[in-house]
């Protein structure tokens, strides 16, 4: 997805236009994955399940055993919730100097690439969990690091100092095109 408006001083949205406003130096894009919302369900479960036990709990067999229960059942289910919740969509941010990578809806973790430590781009049609190990921040030797919130195209930054860093996200051809366009408007005497 594409900033197509500028704000006005006042505060109201345009639409662009070429011939009143200048172009945008943000681009923006994002990727979803809905099932995600399910597996924290589970998690909101197993919280909702410690809790239960530790208001109601009708356990004979000592305390040990029932704090054990009520803090595991909790635990697990922040830890899904948080990890879950954490990868339902992941926002890049393309400007001028960099590029940022937030996830889910606190915006954590966070990946900030400043453009001069990018190479280039390429574009991904198909990444996918199953190829990363999973969803969420991943990291694999052969591989570079990546954030990957579903199936489907992606963005493959190769940095400078030979790593690479993937990121699954909606119309990623134009990404790749706006960080390459980026790029080149940073090299002096660079053809366009």
């Amino acid at each position: 997805m594409r900033d197509h408006s500028h704000v006005h001083p006042q505060g109201e949205d345009t639409p662009h236009s070429d011939e009143d406003t200048p172009r945008s130096d943000v681009w923006t894009g994002r990727a979803t994955n809905r099932f995600q919302w399910l597996l924290a369900l589970v998690g909101a479960a197993c919280m909702a399940l410690g809790i239960e036990l530790a208001v109601d709990s009708a356990w004979t067999s000592g305390t040990a055993p029932l704090v054990m229960s009520v803090v595991g059942c909790i635990a697990a289910g922040l830890l899904v919730l948080f990890g879950t919740l954490a990868f339902v969509h992941v926002d890049l941010k393309l400007d001028k100097d960099s590029l940022e990578v937030r996830c889910g809806h606190i915006g954590v973790p966070r990946r900030h690439i400043p453009l001069a430590h990018v190479a280039g781009a390429e574009f991904e049609p198909h990444v996918t969990p199953r190829h990363w190990g999973g969803w969420g921040y991943r990291w694999r030797p052969e591989k570079g690091t990546a954030v990957v919130v579903r199936r489907g195209e992606g963005v493959v930054l190769r940095l400078w100092d030979g790593h690479t860093f993937t990121i699954t996200v909606d119309d990623a051809e134009s990404a790749v095109q706006a960080i390459r366009d980026r790029l080149r408007e940073r090299t002096p005497g660079s053809a366009h």
